[in-house]
Formats: C-alpha cells, structure tokens, sequence
C-alpha cells in the first residue's frame, strides 16, 4: 500500500514508549497502517472524518490496541510536521 501522507516528525509519550515495549511491540508496526489509511479501532463517523481530513488538510487520528489490549493513538498535525504516538488518557 502507499502513503497517503507525510508523518513530519514522529514523537512518542513516554506512557506509549512503555505500554509498547510492555507489549513487545514497535511503534513502526503501527504508524505503517497510519499512514496507509488502515486507522484502526475507529468507528464509521471518525473514519469519514479521517478520509474529509486527507482531502481538506485537517489533523488525522489513529487507534489501535496492542497485543495486551493497550489502546494507543497516533495522531499526526494538519500541516504534517509531525506524528505523535500516545495513549488516550495522555491527550
């Protein structure tokens, strides 16, 4: 699959570096399906608003679960400078 768009700078929370390594998972794994537009556990109305924001140049937001049921999201800027990794209650 191809990008859909630019990640900028990838960042990460330090809660999400640690729910990842807990998990024995790597952040790549997860900002691959980002930025092919696999967005995760969304639900339709988040998905459609992902899909308006590719067009419009909006913020973009992903979700998903580790392999220990940790929800993480990956959220990257409007202007595409940059792509942060953290978990919901971070925000």
């Amino acid at each position: 699959m191809e990008r859909k768009f630019p990640l900028g700078q990838v960042v990460s929370t330090p809660g999400a570096l640690d729910a990842l390594a807990r998990a024995g998972q790597d952040a790549w794994e997860f900002l691959g399906r980002h930025i092919t537009g696999d967005w995760g556990e969304l639900d339709e109305h988040d998905r459609r608003e992902n899909e308006f924001s590719l067009q419009k140049g909006f913020r973009i937001l992903s979700a998903y679960r580790l392999s220990d049921d940790t929800k993480i999201w990956i959220i990257t800027e409007a202007d595409r400078s940059a792509t942060t990794i953290l978990l919901p209650e971070e925000y």
